[in-house]
């Protein structure tokens, strides 16, 4: 008879350090995904306890396929061979105002419309499973939920139709899809243990692997509202991942890209939909330049992955003319109303934006808007109610920051630096501390750099 292995044993041997072997993740994540309300096989502490230890003490790289395998299979898998297309996504590990998933999705499906498909190469889908909020950063998923309707929960039947229909689908993982992960990404916003590289992969690699892609491309952040904080622990993380996910057999790219500053004009729930539907529909608002260069970039390398593109550059150029010419809006309104969105909001967004309380801040002298902590930004929207304060907790759809200025413009003392958002008034005061002390200006132009650091590639 096998002996049986107990959570608290693999806990222990972790938190000592000790090499865990292959039987004793698999059985941990099994007993994370098996367990009833009425049967604790294992407990949210001891989830708690090995999320630490694995912060702590790491995972080698036999441990760390292990584990990104057990997770990836924890429950069902999708299957995209009756697609007879390439599958591809892209995937964040997240930062303040990041969008791109919104742009990104219909680009890719217009680009795989057979008109605009090159003869002889595969159509394109985009299987887009994404998460909540987690930390200082915003979730997708609580982006697409501020539109009416809109049902992020497919199964993965519903998966395939909505593929088949729009070339791309926004998900969510239901409890069938990755379920091990869905309990672990919750517990590890609350454990402080969201910043570990082996974790961050695991999570992230599990869930696109489910995917049954052929190709994804990675967007590692580097800077102060990166999770990481080096610009070699982004590196690592972005290594960790493309080897995970080339071992697999998915072609797998990785952008270390700038996060400084929040991405785009807008940081919120609502707010950040609003924003790439105006960029959608022809409205390039200057604050959305650095928004929608990455976009093109990520989609571009998408595009050359998939074969429409002979190089990533020319992907991107591809990109943007999808974007220019309102095939991606149409194709977004496909998405939304196949996963039953109420596209009618779109006519007016800023209509749609109600928000109770506003306070802008404004610049307290002459200059250049110099430096901020990125991530302290990112915690004052998480504190206007955008993000959670616990587990399944609720986020409030209008809460949010404008950005007025990015880093390096030049400044007059009493213009505005930002526009705080709240449905509740008693939350802005905080947020607005936090802006105040860390919007920095000063009497030169500050050093930037570049959006695109580095190319991580096995090939």
């Amino acid at each position: 008879m096998t002996q049986a292995i107990h959570p608290i044993d693999v806990i222990l041997h972790k938190r000592d350090g000790l090499a865990l072997a292959d039987a004793e993740i698999q059985s941990f994540i099994q007993a994370v995904v098996n367990r009833t309300p009425k049967k604790q096989l294992v407990t949210d502490a001891q989830i708690a306890s090995f999320l630490m230890a694995v912060f702590e003490r790491g995972l080698d790289t036999r441990a760390l396929a292990t584990l990104t395998t057990a997770l990836r299979f924890s429950g069902e898998t999708f299957n995209a061979t009756p697609l007879n297309t390439f599958t591809v996504d892209k995937h964040s590990t997240g930062g303040v105002g990041d969008k791109t998933s919104l742009l990104i999705a219909p680009i890719l499906a217009a680009a795989g419309l057979s008109k605009l498909t090159p003869a002889g190469i595969p159509g394109i889908c985009v299987p887009m499973i994404s998460g909540r909020s987690l930390g200082h950063t915003g979730g997708t998923l609580d982006k697409l939920e501020t539109i009416p309707g809109f049902n992020t929960q497919l199964n993965l039947t519903q998966l395939l139709d909505t593929l088949k229909q729009c070339g791309a689908a926004l998900i969510g993982q239901t409890p069938t899809i990755v379920p091990a992960d869905r309990i672990l990404y919750a517990l590890r916003d609350h454990t402080g243990t969201v910043e570990s590289p082996f974790l961050i992969c695991a999570s992230i690699m599990s869930k696109k692997l489910a995917e049954s892609l052929n190709a994804l491309v990675l967007d590692v952040k580097v800077g102060s509202g990166a999770f990481m904080p080096t610009y070699e622990k982004s590196k690592f993380l972005a290594e960790l991942m493309v080897s995970t996910g080339e071992a697999s057999g998915t072609r797998t790219v990785a952008l270390l890209t700038t996060m400084d500053e929040p991405l785009g004009r807008f940081s919120g729930n609502w707010l950040e939909v609003w924003e790439c539907v105006d960029i959608m529909r022809g409205a390039r608002h200057p604050m959305s330049r650095d928004l929608i260069e990455l976009s093109d970039i990520l989609s571009g390398w998408m595009l050359h992955l998939a074969g429409h593109a002979d190089t990533p550059e020319a992907g991107a150029t591809l990109a943007d003319e999808i974007l220019r010419s309102g095939a991606a809006y149409q194709a977004w309104l496909k998405i939304i109303a196949a996963q039953g969105g109420d596209t009618a909001v779109f006519e007016d967004p800023a209509a749609f934006h109600k928000p109770t309380a506003t306070r802008t801040i404004t610049a307290p002298q002459n200059g250049y808007l110099s430096s901020m902590d990125c991530k302290q930004v990112g915690w004052a929207v998480q504190r206007l109610g955008a993000g959670r304060a616990k587990p399944g907790g609720p986020v409030s759809a209008h809460a949010g920051i404008e950005m007025h200025a990015k880093l390096g413009d030049k400044l007059e003392a009493g213009q505005p630096l930002a526009t705080l958002f709240a449905e509740d008034a008693t939350l802005l005061s905080e947020p607005e501390a936090m802006l105040r002390e860390t919007l920095k200006t000063s009497a030169s132009p500050p050093q930037l750099h570049p959006l695109i650091r580095e190319v991580i590639t096995t090939k």
